[in-house]
């Protein structure tokens, strides 16, 4: 019988031997900016499967941990004054991390026919952030989960029930992480947390609901959306499912494909922000699409620009309160 108890947090100290890691160094043929490209899967500043001790352009590590088909897998990261990134990798995912490291780099992501000049300021912040590139993470299962955690709620909710499940559920990452790391639980764990678990990591019902009915399917969704020609397709795997819409499906194509032209339809923050930042002013999603038009095939790389570039529309008031349902 599966246990349903919740694990005690670990101790700080891994009392497990840590064995000698494989080692690369990826030469990207064009420079990236690793840190903002990495950071961009990230899920809030205490994510356990992410970390960073200190930054890249100053001689610091950044620490990722992923559940690959091959097992799970620890990637520490170290750029050098050239460009070159230095790559050490531990478990039994090692190996497929290491083979996976340009695509999460945005190796696969081609701007060459993306024309910035069709809009001043877009110019101007792709001149400055030559280097801003796309990754993926291959990882399906894991993108779509953390999309339906997101959905609905405000970040800080969804970056703790994130934290909660993965470190509850998850596996305890393998090499000599600066903190206690852990990977996501594998299709068959997000299948088989409890009800009660979610409640109290805080994630509402139907987000929890959708994520276990979800993993039912979860390896013919995969399947589905590595075979899909192209993102429309993508949609269609994922909006199949009951519970996920085109903000989830896009959040997911962004994150597991680096889908460059995705927008993330229905978002709490995005339409003002791409209005204010091409026209000063607000829009709606009809507005949004409407400027990011002339931009199509890369209207993900617009968006990243404008947050790259801090074009972002000033503070008007206090943020939205989180609201707690575990007391109810």
């Amino acid at each position: 019988m599966r246990s349903t108890r919740v694990p005690a947090r670990p101790a700080s100290r891994d009392p497990r031997p840590i064995a000698a890691p494989l080692e690369s160094e990826y030469r990207p043929s064009r420079r990236v900016d690793v840190d903002r490209t990495v950071a961009a899967q990230r899920h809030g500043r205490n994510d356990p499967t992410y970390a960073a001790t200190g930054s890249l352009r100053t001689g610091g590590v950044i620490w990722r941990v992923s559940r690959t088909p091959s097992g799970v897998a620890t990637l520490a990261l170290r750029a050098t004054a050239d460009g070159t990134v230095r790559a050490a990798a531990w478990g039994t995912g090692a190996e497929w991390a290491l083979d996976q490291l340009p695509s999460l780099l945005g190796a696969l992501d081609d701007p060459s026919d993306f024309d910035a000049s069709r809009h001043p300021s877009v110019a101007e912040w792709h001149r400055r952030h030559p280097d801003l590139r796309i990754g993926r993470t291959d990882l399906v299962f894991d993108a779509l989960a953390g999309a339906i955690m997101e959905q609905k709620v405000t970040s800080l909710q969804a970056f703790s029930a994130w934290r909660s499940i993965v470190t509850w559920y998850g596996e305890r990452a393998p090499g000599p992480t600066p903190h206690p790391m852990f990977a996501p639980p594998d299709i068959e764990g997000w299948r088989h947390v409890p009800s009660w678990a979610w409640h109290r990591a805080g994630l509402e019902p139907p987000q929890s609901r959708t994520i276990v009915e979800a993993a039912r399917r979860g390896g013919s969704i995969e399947r589905a959306a590595r075979a899909a020609a192209d993102g429309e397709a993508r949609d269609r795997v994922f909006i199949s499912l009951r519970g996920v819409g085109v903000w989830t499906s896009a959040e997911t194509r962004i994150r597991a494909f680096g889908d460059p032209d995705a927008v993330s339809i229905g978002d709490y923050h995005l339409a003002h922000q791409v209005g204010y930042a091409l026209t000063g002013h607000r829009t709606d999603d009809d507005g949004m699409l409407e400027l990011l038009e002339p931009f199509a095939g890369h209207r993900q790389r617009v968006i990243r620009l404008i947050y790259a570039g801090a074009a972002l529309e000033p503070r008007r008031g206090p943020r939205l309160h989180p609201e707690d349902h575990r007391a109810r």
